[in-house]
C-alpha cells in the first residue's frame, strides 16, 4: 500500500502546527511546558512565548510537519513492497 505524500504532509503539518500553538498558549497562560518552549525560541525565527509567538509557532510547525510528512511518505513509498521501479 502506498501513502499519499500530500495527505501525509498536510496531516502532519496541521498536527505539528496545532501542537506548537497549544504548547505556546499553555506556556503563556499556565506556565506549563515553559522550558521546552524556551528551547524552541532558538530554533524558529520570530517564535516567542506570546500571542504573536503562538501564531509564529503555528506557521513554523505547519511548515516543519508538512516537509517531514512529505519526506516520510516518499521514503515509505520508496521502500514499500511492490514499489520497485
Amino acid at each position: 500500500m502506498k501513502l499519499s505524500p500530500k495527505a501525509v504532509g498536510l496531516t502532519m503539518g496541521i498536527l505539528c502546527g496545532l501542537s506548537l500553538l497549544i504548547m505556546t498558549l499553555l506556556s503563556l497562560y499556565a506556565s506549563y511546558l515553559t522550558h521546552f518552549s524556551e528551547l524552541l525560541i532558538g530554533v524558529y525565527p520570530y517564535y516567542e512565548i506570546s500571542l504573536q509567538g503562538a501564531v509564529a509557532g503555528l506557521i513554523w510547525g505547519f511548515i516543519d510537519g508538512l516537509i517531514g510528512g512529505l519526506l516520510f511518505a516518499w521514503i515509505y513509498n520508496f521502500f514499500a513492497p511492490g514499489s520497485a521501479s
